[in-house]
């Protein structure tokens, strides 16, 4: 071929492969609505598209098959030949028949040996009675399967869009080409293909600028030219905007992996002799396109296994009282800088006490610890490698390989696995995974004179303890340290001790305890210093240390130095601290004391204009910040502060309520962020002062506003500050908003 057939193949293949994912899909639904004009017509367009290019690039057996499967779609487009289950089994044949001719081409160059003769043969005979005499369309019994996207399109929007350079093939496509069109947008749109290689290859090169800006970044922070220093800000924010475009560039719908699904569950319903419904909802909730590639196979397996081992029989789920017609929900969105995906199903539950059983009978666990286990431990052991309660080995299932590929590759990408089952309503499967693997924000902390990067979606809070205190609060229990935070006993892992570090502080005066949270339990890592937070580029692990299960790769910090980042979850098993017998026995232990303690409420206290004791609850404080003065700039007239990709507002709590003029000093701004609604703020205290646990009783109702009235703390008056009263007075439109995440 020359080059610009060569590009014409390209071109092809692209389309095509987009279009036959889009095919699977549209033959699903027209099971179901045999009779959707529009449904009907974009799926005749796309095979007569690939057809009549087939036939201009001269590939006679891609032709040959794509024309019989027109000829049966024209018919059923006319009302001549009624759709059924066999006729869909046979067209999706045809589809994956296109599909392997089209993965020889991309390999090859030719169209492969294999011969599809019997498929054109089978298609040639189908439907010869006509109309009038065939007998009403049923929805087979076994392979009912609905999507439910989380915004409604119309058909036609997928209809394949011929190759622009091929004007043969155009002149094949029928006249009346309205499905060319999304929305009224013209075909001509402003789009482009961009090589995935190319891609990833920007993606690195950001990756190194922000290396570079972080270097920059922190020479600023001592360098007394100001010119530099405004330079070094102006590149700080170009670095971030660029990094956010190309990110953008990177990100997929993850319905470029669901559209897959329903043809997947339709064969597999059949097989099973089940009927299944399939709904899709947040279809459009964007992922890095690495993070779409690593999540593939754990999503097929967890569908599999809840069409397979989740939905009854028809016959099961009538003795049940349910419907026939077994549900699954497949369900994406948003949360707290990841994305969560959630696969629900109303089948029957897991069936505990046998999966107890099969667990001991195949020595995963030991008789006496199975008997201790609660229903959702022994629910998480169906994630064992080679753990199975099929009774026999079939082409679907019994090998026990899908959960426990699920839960492995999912924690490859750092995401996490959790499950939920209820009997007789079924199981609910969730995942947690990163938005994106290249860049991410970390908590930076020093130990044993080496420093660590903690990815801050394991974070939820920092504790110091100074003095006596460290080290009356820190007690042990069943052989594990333990700090009792707000009532409960959180176990502390000590890093030092965990990788066998010296400790660099050279006294124990001062406690630092990040909290963290591994495979929904949570646990304290103590270090010697907390540093401070910075977005961080990802570098993988040489092969020598990607067996060490503390660590999840590397970064390069500001200074050129490399840091470890920490791998939460095998720091967390490495030190025992998440073991089910050993937390259940702590859990044991203080259960009477947390009932006593269920009145007492956690505040933060701080203090304002020198002498002005206040406390707001802790449970409405987001995070505790330290910013340096010369970080404020103006925005609207007020002082903002560039934070975590946003631009955070602060309020001088001491010139809100005390008329106090904004403080004049180099000492870094104590800042309690309070966020709500996606939006956050940011207010400024003079000094914090403790966090304590008492039950609060006001003594005095509120003189000023501003305040919600007055109560003694630690022996001592304190007034409580009214959060929303003062943030209202500061921004009106506050609670009223909700920015986009």
């Amino acid at each position: 071929m020359s080059s610009d057939d060569d590009d014409l193949m390209r071109e092809f293949l692209l389309e095509s492969r987009e279009n036959l994912n889009q095919l699977d899909r549209d033959f699903v639904e027209l099971e179901i609505n045999p009779r959707d004009p529009k449904l009907l017509g974009a799926i005749f367009r796309c095979v007569h598209t690939i057809k009549g290019t087939a036939g201009f690039l001269g590939l006679v057996k891609l032709e040959s098959l794509t024309h019989v499967g027109e000829s049966q779609l024209s018919r059923l487009r006319d009302g001549v030949l009624m759709l059924d289950s066999h006729l869909t089994s046979t067209l999706l044949e045809m589809v994956d028949a296109i599909r392997h001719i089209l993965a020889a081409l991309e390999a090859t160059g030719s169209e492969g040996d294999r011969d599809f003769t019997s498929i054109v043969e089978k298609l040639s005979h189908i439907g010869t009675r006509p109309a009038h005499d065939a007998p009403p369309v049923i929805v087979p019994a076994q392979a009912l399967v609905t999507t439910r996207p989380l915004r409604s399109e119309p058909a036609t929007s997928a209809s394949p869009i011929p190759p622009p350079a091929i004007a043969a093939a155009e002149a094949l496509l029928p006249p009346s080409l309205e499905a060319a069109t999304k929305g009224g947008t013209s075909v001509a749109d402003p789009a482009i293909r961009v090589d995935v290689a190319l891609l990833d290859r920007v993606m690195n090169l950001v990756g190194e600028l922000v290396l570079a800006r972080n270097q920059i970044m922190q020479y600023g922070l001592t360098s007394k030219d100001s010119g530099f220093v405004n330079a070094s800000q102006r590149l700080n924010l170009l670095t971030t905007e660029l990094q956010a475009g190309v990110m953008k560039t990177r990100m997929q719908p993850i319905g470029n992996v669901w559209n897959r699904f329903p043809r997947i569950v339709r064969d597999l319903a059949n097989v099973c002799g089940k009927k299944v419904t399939l709904e899709l909802d947040g279809t459009e909730t964007e992922l890095d396109r690495s993070i779409i590639e690593a999540i593939k196979d754990p999503l097929t397996h967890a569908v599999r296994n809840a069409v397979d081992h989740g939905i009854e029989t028809q016959e099961r789920r009538r003795l049940a009282g349910k419907p026939p017609i077994g549900r699954i929900l497949l369900r994406a969105y948003h949360e707290g800088g990841q994305v969560n995906i959630e696969i629900s199903d109303d089948g029957g539950g897991l069936a505990i006490d046998k999966i107890r059983a099969r667990a001991v009978e195949r020595g995963l666990v030991t008789a006496e610890r199975a008997a201790r286990m609660s229903e959702r431990e022994v629910g998480h052991l169906i994630f064992l490698p080679g753990f199975s309660t099929a009774e026999q080995v079939t082409n679907v299932s019994g090998r026990g390989v899908g959960m426990d590929v699920v839960k492995t590759n999912i924690e490859k990408i750092g995401g996490t696995v959790d499950l939920s089952s209820r009997p007789n309503l079924g199981t609910t499967l969730k995942i947690k995974i990163p938005l994106t693997l290249a860049i991410i924000p970390a908590l930076i902390v020093a130990s044993g004179g080496e420093r660590f990067a903690i990815p801050q979606v394991n974070l939820l809070e920092l504790v110091r303890l100074e003095g006596a205190q460290a080290r009356r609060q820190i007690e042990s229990l069943h052989g594990t340290d333990v700090y009792r935070l707000r009532g409960n006993l959180l176990p502390l892992v000590f890093l030092n001790g965990a990788l066998q570090l010296q400790s660099a502080t050279g006294g124990e005066d001062v406690c630092n305890i990040v909290v963290l949270q591994a495979d929904d339990r949570q646990f304290g890592l103590v270090v010697d210093g907390i540093s401070d937070t910075e977005e961080i580029v990802v570098k993988p692990l040489g092969k020598e240390l990607k067996g060490i299960s503390s660590f999840a790769g590397a970064t390069i910090m500001g200074d050129g130095r490399v840091a470890l980042i920490l791998d939460v979850l095998g720091i967390a098993q490495r030190a025992n601290v998440i073991s089910p017998t050993r937390d259940r026995a702590i859990v044991d232990k203080t259960k009477s004391q947390l009932v006593e303690q269920d009145s007492r409420e956690a505040l933060l206290l701080f203090r304002v204009g020198g002498s002005t004791r206040m406390a707001i609850p802790l449970s409405m404080v987001a995070r505790l910040e330290e910013i340096a003065p010369e970080k404020i700039e103006r925005a609207a007239g007020r002082d903002v502060v560039q934070y975590r990709g946003a631009i955070l507002p602060l309020l001088m709590l001491g010139r809100e309520l005390l008329h106090e003029p904004r403080p004049d000093s180099h000492e870094p701004l104590l800042v309690i962020v309070y966020a709500e609604k996606g939006r956050s703020i940011g207010i400024v205290v003079e000094k914090i002062l403790d966090v304590v646990e008492e039950t609060i009783t006001v003594r005095s109702q509120a003189s000023r506003e501003g305040v919600l009235g007055s109560a003694v703390v630690q022996g001592r008056v304190t007034d409580l500050l009214d959060v929303h009263g003062v943030i209202r007075r500061f921004d009106a439109s506050f609670f009223e908003r909700k920015d986009a995440a």
